[in-house]
C-alpha cells in the first residue's frame, strides 16, 4: 500500500464513507511504559529500571505494539526521570535486542522543571520518533512517597509548576529532531496549539506525513470528550496521522473514539495505571491486548512495526545502538 491509502481528509463525510466501505488503515498501538511522573510507588508492576523497561517492552511488542514511547529513569534514583543520553542508549538498545523492529520513540517531556536543553538530550540516542510538545500546560497533581524497599522520595511531594513552551523551543526541537533524523511526534494537548503545528509546517521544519497525538485528559489540556476530540481531529493539517491519548479512566473512550475514526492510539502506565475501577494493571501488555481485542472487534487490523514504518514516513531499517 502506499501512503495515500493510509491518510485522508478526516473531516470528509465522504473519505469516511469510503474507508468504512474498503476497509480502514491497520490500527498503529503505542505503548507509553513508564512515564516521567509516578512510578512504582502507584503501581509496584510499572516498569522503572532499563531492564524491566525492556521486558515489559518485549510483553507488548508480542501483544502487537509498534511503537515504545520510553521514559528513562536515573538508575541510582529511579523515581527521578533522567535526561543522560547514555541511560537512554542503554534502554533503547536492551529494547532492540528484544524487539527486532518495533519503532523506538524516546520523549523530550522530561520532568516537572526539567529545563529544554536538559530534555532534548535524550535525542542523542538515536531513536526514531521523539515527542515534541506544542505548548505549555500546568501541572497541580500530588507524588505518593516511595516507601521501603522502594526509595527516593520519603514524603508525599505537592507539585504545582508550569511547564513553559515557546515557539523559539518548538522550533528549536523540530531543527535539532530533524538534523538527527528523527521524526517528531507532535503533542497537541488542546486546540490552540494547532497555531504551533502549522508554525513548523509553515517553516518547513517538519515532513508529511505530520504525526499528531492528540492527548485526551490532562490537567489544562483539553477535556476528554467526544465532542472536544471530534473537533480538534477536523482542524488537522492535511497529510496529518493522527494518535488518540485518554489520560486516566479517559483512556477507553478517547482511545474508542480513535480507533472509530481512522486514527491510531496509545495506551500504558504512563497514562492510566488502573486496568479498570480499583483494579491495578498487571503489567503494559495488558492495556494492549486489551486494544487488539476492541480493535479487531471494530473491524481494524493491527499494523505490524513494518506497516507502521510506512505510515509515518520512518526508515524501514531499524535504528541501532
Amino acid at each position: 500500500m502506499e501512503l495515500k491509502d493510509y491518510i485522508w481528509d478526516y473531516s470528509s463525510h465522504y473519505a469516511y464513507l469510503e474507508k468504512i466501505r474498503t476497509g480502514m488503515p491497520p490500527l498503529i498501538i503505542t505503548v507509553a511504559i513508564t512515564g516521567g511522573v509516578h512510578g512504582k510507588e502507584v503501581n509496584p508492576n510499572l516498569p522503572e529500571l532499563p531492564e524491566e523497561q525492556a521486558e515489559s517492552t518485549y510483553k507488548c511488542y508480542k501483544a502487537g505494539a509498534s511503537v515504545v514511547h520510553i521514559h528513562a529513569r536515573d538508575p541510582e534514583n529511579p523515581a527521578v526521570p533522567t535526561s543522560n543520553p547514555d541511560v537512554y542508549r542503554k534502554v533503547n538498545s536492551l529494547v532492540r535486542e528484544k524487539c527486532p523492529d518495533i519503532i523506538i520513540n524516546n520523549t523530550t517531556g522530561g520532568a516537572p522543571g526539567m529545563p529544554m536543553e536538559e530534555r532534548i538530550k535524550c535525542t542523542e540516542a538515536n531513536p526514531e520518533l521523539a515527542s515534541l510538545n506544542c505548548g505549555p500546560f500546568m501541572f497541580d497533581f500530588k507524588l505518593e512517597a516511595r516507601k521501603p524497599p522502594l526509595f527516593g522520595r520519603p514524603e508525599d511531594m505537592r507539585v504545582r509548576i508550569c511547564m513553559p513552551v515557546t515557539y523559539d523551543e518548538t522550533e528549536f526541537y523540530a531543527k535539532t529532531m530533524r538534523e538527527r533524523g528523527i521524526k517528531p511526534e507532535l503533542e497537541v494537548y488542546n486546540d490552540g496549539q494547532m497555531w504551533v503545528v502549522n508554525n513548523l509546517i509553515r517553516k518547513n521544519l517538519i515532513d508529511p506525513p505530520y504525526f499528531i497525538q492528540f492527548v485526551m485528559g490532562f490537567i489544562t489540556g483539553a477535556y476528554p470528550t467526544p465532542l472536544n476530540l471530534l473537533m480538534m481531529i477536523q482542524q488537522l493539517p492535511l497529510n496529518s496521522i493522527f494518535e488518540v491519548i485518554g489520560i486516566g479512566n479517559s483512556q477507553i473512550p478517547m482511545n474508542t473514539m480513535g480507533i472509530l475514526m481512522g486514527g491510531h492510539v496509545r495506551v500504558g502506565m504512563e497514562d492510566n495505571v488502573y486496568y479498570k475501577r480499583n483494579v491495578l494493571a498487571d503489567s503494559n501488555a495488558q492495556f494492549v491486548e486489551r486494544i487488539v481485542r476492541l480493535a479487531k472487534d471494530m473491524g481494524r487490523e493491527i499494523a505490524t512495526p513494518k506497516q507502521a514504518r510506512q505510515m509515518l514516513g520512518i526508515s524501514e531499517t531499524p535504528s541501532q545502538y
